[in-house]
């Protein structure tokens, strides 16, 4: 049986986070609001209305094109009028732009694994605004038309991944550089990041570009990877039969895990693209260009290098670390405070910071904790002044307060119980309240002293010296 090599583009449709829509004032971001409800003459098309450019979005995609390293951003481009008739696209056309976009030759880096980077061209990056949202519901169709206008980035990639995992990696990258950039808040599920997929199959080997299909309608980095994979066994299976490869647009049932025909892929010329003649060119004025390019923060994958680089991290330490920019910022922050071991916060970091935030379902940015109150954490653990288990609860009584952990130490009686006495008594109640635990050890069963140095840690609220409580427990017992 022959091989083959999957060939895949990607175009992805980027939500903005602007406070208001792309040509009018309309609030953008009405997820969790009534349908309906942020529309307004403009973004739902009624004569005799004038569009106005939002400048914050033009700024906003110049950056994230300044990022993929574009090396065409133009100072003047222009929107154009898409038109198609589809019940959630009130004016009957989108305003898009075409053949004069904002950015042109693009670069994005993807990592995957073994180290390999996958160079990954992004032909175009264009703004548009966005249509409305069809929903089925009980036979009906419902559309709620909040979203009309919102601005959109399409970003238009190359051929140039090979597989559903590449597919994924991709999108994984793009979405923490969105996130790293504070454009957009990139997530799949709420629609603000969206991508199609363009799929075909040739020779190892080959350079000739295939038939494609269109993957639309995939709603998370899982489901396009089990979509493109499927669709890429299923061009294999048409191939090996004999039968050609169609250009098909297809629709992904996440549920079911099956793809279907929606249409004919469609061509540029049945959108009947041309000018939009109600707006104006768009204008980057150089000053404007080189403000945005000079205040652009240093990006995942060059912060990732200098972590390894200057602090002496492991590769996989870097990774998580720069998974969101605020997280790396308090890693470096904290450094800054703390004086020592780099990885000892690092450690700090990955185990108990990233717990707390899964714990509250939040992001590194809601975190509310000081860099200089994490180092304090830190440094009150390494000198024995209290516990890692009361530093860990420390971390989270530490959120949102201007005391320090020094402070709250003393406040609420946190200390480490250091005092030989005050252990060996507390250690000889334990014993005389449990003879049977007692007899055990002595009569071989060793592992029970670590149950007995759990009840002295209970006894003292975990603010005993576990070294000192282990020692004078087996003192006693041996006794």
């Amino acid at each position: 049986m022959p091989e083959y090599e999957a060939v895949i583009g990607i175009e992805t449709h980027i939500q903005l986070n602007t406070r208001s829509k792309i040509f009018c004032g309309c609030k953008a971001d009405s997820w969790n609001d009534p349908p309906n409800v942020h529309i307004c003459p403009v973004c739902t098309g009624l004569p005799g209305v004038l569009p106005v450019l939002n400048q914050e979005v033009v700024s906003k995609a110049v950056q994230l094109a300044s990022a993929l390293q574009a090396e065409a951003i133009q100072s003047e481009s222009y929107f154009a009028r898409k038109n198609y008739f589809y019940p959630d696209l009130p004016k009957g056309y989108q305003i898009s732009q075409y053949d004069e976009p904002l950015a042109r030759a693009g670069l994005f880096e993807v990592p995957l694994p073994g180290g390999e980077l996958r160079k990954v061209a992004i032909h175009k990056l264009h703004l548009e605004e966005d249509a409305g949202r069809t929903i089925y519901r009980a036979g009906q169709r419902l559309i709620d038309f909040n979203r009309c206008g919102v601005p959109l980035v399409e970003m238009v990639t190359g051929p140039d991944l090979r597989s559903a995992e590449e597919v994924a990696y991709f999108l994984i990258r793009l979405r923490q550089l969105l996130r790293w950039l504070g454009i957009s808040d990139a997530d799949m599920e709420r629609g603000q990041l969206r991508c199609d997929a363009n799929v075909s199959i040739r020779e190892p080997g080959s350079r000739q570009l295939n038939p494609k299909t269109e993957i639309k309608n995939v709603n998370s980095i899982t489901n396009i990877r089990q979509a493109v994979q499927a669709e890429i066994e299923r061009q294999i299976r048409e191939v090996e039969a004999g039968r050609a490869i169609e250009s098909w647009t297809l629709d992904w049932d996440d549920e079911r895990g099956v793809l279907s025909k929606m249409r004919s892929k469609e061509s540029e010329a049945d959108y009947r693209y041309f000018r939009e003649p109600d707006l104006l060119p768009v204008r980057v004025e150089d000053s404007e260009l080189r403000a945005l390019q000079q205040a652009l923060p240093e990006l995942p994958l060059a912060r990732r290098g200098r972590l390894v680089r200057e602090y002496r991290l492991p590769e996989y330490d870097a990774e998580i670390l720069t998974e969101e920019r605020t997280l790396s910022d308090l890693f470096e922050a904290t450094v800054l405070a703390y004086g020592g071991d780099p990885k000892r916060v690092s450690n700090w970091i990955m185990n108990d910071v990233l717990r707390l935030i899964r714990q509250a379902g939040s992001t590194a940015s809601e975190l509310d904790l000081l860099p200089a109150h994490l180092a304090e954490i830190i440094q009150l653990v390494d000198s024995g002044s209290i516990t890692a288990g009361v530093g860990k609860e420390l971390l989270e009584q530490a959120r949102g307060t201007v005391k320090t952990p020094r402070q709250l130490v003393e406040e609420r009686g946190l200390a480490q119980v250091t005092d030989t006495e005050i252990l060996r008594k507390t250690a000889a109640l334990i014993l005389q309240a449990n003879p049977t635990q007692v007899e055990s050890y002595r009569a071989g069963k060793v592992t029970v002293l670590g149950w007995f140095v759990g009840q002295l840690m209970r006894e003292t609220g975990g603010r005993a010296d576990a070294k000192k409580a282990r020692e004078l427990l087996q003192e006693l017992l041996e006794q």
